[in-house]
């Protein structure tokens, strides 16, 4: 039986939730090859001192000496996001199969800078939007792919987090210049709107930066350069419009991620604070509000079993499962490295509209 040794590079909180769904999912699915968690790469000889206790044989500091090493099959990059492009690079030239992280880069510099490396990369790739993993999402997928909805006339899509309401949380690398709101939970809530509905045809957006400045890991107050909140507004390329709006200062909130799809033939909600739930309305039937069991169902594995409540990592293992698969038949995975650069090029359309205050179009 083929044995997939997976480089991890990056062993942060993401890390962490890469390496567990890696190591549990042959109790989740009948997998036709094994896993190994083979090789780690950190910033920190820290973090390296434990990678062993986690399985990993080989560690590094260097990720180009991971890339190398004929003995890994597969690179799954879990490192911050502004770093994420000299990795994936790297292991594009290598021809390997990658998994990354959203966002798959974070300008377009970085989009073009990719592209260009492509059309010579045949490896199988995937990027981390976990969302799509769920039973809910994908039996929402299921339902719009079978017209449940008719025509889309309208959506709305939220994540709210409240994690930086605090003025007096220290600023991390999510608050650093390069990374932000849009790129960080934006990614997510756009790309269902992308997987949901179809393609973008122009957008306008705003942000806000609550606190102009927070605290250093020193102490000292640096200036915020990226936002704490953005409310976007869409029109698609099927002509439905509607709004993702993204908060780390939503008081109260946990990991709130909701849409709301509305068509001529009826209309979907969903909560990830009720996750085990799809909320549906069949206009030709006129009954109301259903509310739709998901639970474990719809994504192939049911372990432990179909009506057991379902959990925020699972999207993860699927999302994990779902790639490997793909590389071990050859088959494309989804989403694509294509599909995360173009989830960039829309929030730096985003970005663009508020500098200009109108409307822009996808690069």
């Amino acid at each position: 039986m083929k044995t997939y040794r997976v480089g991890l590079i990056g062993f942060g909180l993401i890390g962490k939730v890469h390496a567990y769904a890696y190591s549990v999912l042959k109790y989740y699915y009948d997998l036709p090859f094994q896993v190994e968690l083979y090789g780690l790469c950190s910033r920190t000889a820290e973090t390296l001192r434990k990678g062993e206790s986690y399985g990993f044989q080989f560690m590094t500091t260097d990720f180009q000496e991971l890339i190398v090493r004929p003995e890994v099959d597969v690179i799954d990059i879990c490192c911050p996001n502004t770093a994420h492009l000299f990795p994936l690079r790297e292991t594009l030239k290598r021809n390997k199969p990658v998994y990354c992280e959203k966002p798959v880069v974070t300008s377009l510099e970085e989009v073009s800078e990719v592209e260009k490396l492509l059309p010579s990369y045949t490896a199988t790739n995937q990027v981390t939007f976990h969302n799509r993993f769920y039973p809910a999402t994908l039996k929402t997928k299921e339902l719009l792919e079978n017209g449940f909805l008719g025509t889309p006339i309208s959506f709305r899509v939220a994540y709210y987090h409240s994690g930086s309401l605090d003025p007096e949380k220290p600023i991390g690398w999510k608050q650093e210049k390069g990374a932000g709101l849009l790129l960080d939970l934006g990614s997510h809530a756009l790309d269902l709107v992308y997987w949901f509905l179809g393609r973008v045809d122009r957008v306008i957006g705003q942000t806000r930066i609550l606190y102009p400045c927070r605290p250093a890991i020193t102490g000292e107050k640096v200036p915020v350069e990226v936002e704490d909140y953005a409310l976007v507004m869409l029109c698609l390329e099927n002509g439905a419009r509607g709004t993702v709006e993204v908060s780390k200062v939503a008081a109260g909130s946990e990991d709130d991620l909701s849409y709301e799809l509305y068509g001529t033939g009826g209309a979907i909600r969903y909560h990830s604070m009720e996750p085990n739930f799809l909320h549906i309305y069949d206009a030709r039937a006129g009954d109301g509000f259903i509310a739709l069991p998901t639970v474990q169902r719809y994504a192939e594995s049911c372990f432990p079993g179909p009506k057991f409540s379902i959990g925020w990592v699972r999207g993860h293992i699927h999302a994990i499962y779902s790639f490997l698969k793909a590389v071990h038949l050859s088959h494309p995975a989804s989403p694509s490295l294509v599909d995360g650069l173009y989830n960039t090029r829309i929030i730096e359309a985003v970005k663009r509209s508020e500098k200009t205050a109108r409307w822009e179009r996808i690069d």
